[in-house]
């Protein structure tokens, strides 16, 4: 028997030492995340994790790091992904990116500054 996870299961799948920040809930201050955070509310802040979801209803604003980032909400200011940086159809990126690799879905909006790092 073949097991699929759909992209709804792996986007809400949550484990131990992951946060997620629930729409409607607005969080401002500092963030160390071991593994992964799921950002479906408003946060107003630092944030360091190892992967970092923003869903549609999400907004990240701050200073931003991880090793993936996927985006289909709205980023801003100071932006670090050490690995891959997804910005999906709906997501919006603004400010200072640094980034390893980077994917843009058609739709998706970066303005800023950005600069590749190995």
């Amino acid at each position: 028997m073949e097991i699929t996870a759909t992209q709804h299961d792996i986007e809400n799948r949550h484990s131990v030492n992951d946060v997620y920040l629930g729409e409607g809930v607005v969080f401002t201050g500092t963030m160390v995340v071991p593994n992964r955070a799921v950002i479906a509310g408003t946060f107003n802040g630092e944030l360091d994790a190892q992967s970092v979801l923003i869903k549609a209803a999400g907004k990240m604003s701050g200073r931003t790091e991880a090793d993936d980032l996927d985006v289909y909400g709205q980023l801003s200011e100071n932006v670090r992904s050490k690995n891959l940086l997804t910005i999906r159809q709906t997501g919006q990126v603004n400010g200072t990116l640094t980034y390893a690799e980077m994917e843009i879905e058609q739709g998706g909006q970066f303005v800023g500054v950005m600069q590749q790092v190995s």
